[in-house]
This record gives C-alpha cells, sequence and structure tokens, in this order.
C-alpha cells in the first residue's frame, strides 16, 4: 500500500469514528464503480440517507499545502454526486423519502501530535 494509500484509509478510520460518535449508522465503505467511488455511506441520525467524501492531508509545520476542502474539486464534485445519485437510486429502501438523501465532506487535517475534522453537511 503506498503511503497516500495508507493515509487515505488512516482518514477514514478516524471519520468513522467521528461518525459513530455523532451517532450515525455506517452503512458501507469504499463503494467502487467504474464511474465513481463513495467514501462512506451512512445513515444520519435523523436517518437521511448520507454519502461522505472523506478528504485527508497530512501537514508538518507551515509547509503550504492545500487544505482537504481545497481537493475537492469541481470535476471531483459532479463525479461524487453522479455516483451518490445512482446509488441512490438503486437503493431506495434505505431511506425515508421525506428525508432523502445529502452529500457531506469531511475534511482531516492530521500533524503530528492531532488531527482536526471539519464536517461540511450538504456540500452540493
Amino acid at each position: 500500500m503506498t503511503k497516500k494509500a495508507e493515509l487515505g484509509k488512516y482518514g477514514e478510520d478516524l471519520a468513522c469514528n467521528y461518525l459513530k460518535t455523532k451517532k450515525y449508522r455506517i452503512i458501507e465503505r469504499n463503494f467502487r464503480k467504474p464511474w465513481g467511488e463513495l467514501d462512506i455511506i451512512a445513515l444520519a441520525p435523523d436517518r437521511t440517507l448520507v454519502f461522505i467524501e472523506v478528504k485527508t492531508v497530512q501537514q508538518y509545520g507551515n509547509t503550504g499545502e492545500l487544505n482537504p476542502e481545497e481537493q475537492m474539486t469541481f470535476s471531483k464534485m459532479r463525479k461524487f454526486k453522479r455516483t451518490a445519485e445512482l446509488y441512490a437510486g438503486e437503493r431506495q429502501e434505505l431511506f425515508n423519502d421525506k428525508k432523502g438523501w445529502r452529500l457531506d465532506l469531511l475534511a482531516l487535517t492530521i500533524t503530528d501530535k492531532d488531527f482536526v475534522i471539519k464536517h461540511y453537511e450538504n456540500i452540493v
């Protein structure tokens, strides 16, 4: 596994733990199809189906690297949304029609000693 892949998996593990503390129920991780991938699929406490994109960066000091949020480009957002639409269309039994579904972003910044998670709900 490459360092980038290890960092991504570590970030997704932290994200799942964070979501569980917020009473989300994880349904699936790393759903992959030829047209896209969904990092985490979860049910929010209010029964909304949530598709979560996880962006993780590791920072050492003030390196001037991109923030994790800045890694979510327009083309990545479009692919994320399309993959979520296809998943939701095939799995309507997973969510309440009144609540529907949404797209969230979890942005993780990992430092030598700690990490910070920013949760952005309904990003599209």
